[in-house]
């Protein structure tokens, strides 16, 4: 019997496509504020839903560099003066994650933990060798008093596509107080093969484009595409062609699991306004759309974050 969390076939990541990787991650994040958008406004929203919490427990979806939980950990002893510990779930894939790098950064976290006076653990799950249907909940709640948030980026499933529903409701039944699910606005497993494709192929020719107003680089540029922007339309395309037929919308998985919107706070949309008004690129903007803060680059969507709660 084939595993169940088979991903379509890529090549596995070096230790230097992961040293790659952060480097582009670090560029982008400074000449494009869709990184800090996205990281910030889910740490408002995570904070915000924990805001009593002693003992915090973050299931990640995708991890990236880890820069998120760093920045998260700055604010937790101005928002949760009696947080006595910090836990980081991260579900990561070979294919995207180096062991040198998942190291490299689990040590840097835990210096940064330190450093903040944050008792810190990662724990990395392989997420092609995870079975959501059968794992059992006692292993993701310690006790009764740690209270848990989810942070849910929908891409980060687009390479098993057939999970997207069982994860969603795995997550459910361990009742988070908060799972923030943030959305590239190409995520259409609704549509046809080649609408999906071309959404997402629109969606990176205006990241480019907004890349290129910055004026960086071309070295630059060309690194942010190949270690960030390539993997993640090459996933895309792999996924869905392992994937026959359509899926609902994913707002309407999250709804039939049970879960149901939240409001992003008016602090959250400030924050996120001011981070767009200091880049050095201009286009940007937010807009407040129902229950979610989508940033845009002229007319294009470039990432929205929406709260759901149990």
């Amino acid at each position: 019997m084939s595993n169940l969390n088979t991903s379509p076939t890529t090549r596995n990541p070096t230790p230097f496509d992961g040293m790659f990787k952060m480097g582009a991650y670090k560029v982008f994040s400074e000449v494009s504020p869709v990184i800090q958008f996205m990281n910030f406004t889910a740490n408002q929203a995570l904070l915000e839903a924990l805001d009593c919490a002693e003992h915090i427990h973050i299931i990640d979806f995708d991890i990236g560099c880890g820069a998120q939980w760093s920045s998260f950990m700055q604010q937790l002893p101005r928002n949760n003066r009696g947080v006595a510990s910090l836990k980081v779930t991260a579900f990561a894939s070979p294919s995207t994650h180096h062991p040198v790098e998942i190291s490299l950064m689990h040590e840097n976290l835990t210096q940064f933990a330190n450093d903040l006076g944050v008792n810190f653990e990662l724990v990395v799950v392989n997420v092609d060798s995870f079975d959501p249907n059968s794992s059992p909940l006692s292993s993701f709640r310690a006790s009764e008093s740690e209270a848990i948030a989810v942070n849910f980026p929908i891409w980060s499933f687009a390479s098993h596509l057939s999970l997207l529903t069982p994860f969603i409701c795995f997550i459910k039944k361990l009742s988070p107080k908060i799972l923030v699910s943030l959305d590239r606005g190409c995520e259409r497993t609704d549509l046809p093969f080649s609408h999906h494709i071309l959404n997402a192929l629109q969606h990176y020719e205006a990241l480019l484009d907004s890349i290129d107003a910055a004026n960086i680089p071309s070295d630059a540029a060309n690194n942010i595409e190949k270690f960030l922007f390539r993997p993640r339309i090459e996933s895309t395309v792999l996924g869905r062609l392992h994937f026959h037929g359509l899926m609902p919308p994913w707002r309407n998985l999250f709804s039939s699991a049970g879960f149901l919107p939240a409001s992003i706070s008016n602090f959250a949309e400030t924050q996120a306004e001011f981070l767009v008004k200091r880049t050095q690129a201009k286009g940007f903007h937010v807009e407040k759309r129902q229950a979610s803060l989508v940033l845009y680059w002229q007319q294009w969507e470039l990432m929205s974050v929406s709260t759901w709660r149990c």
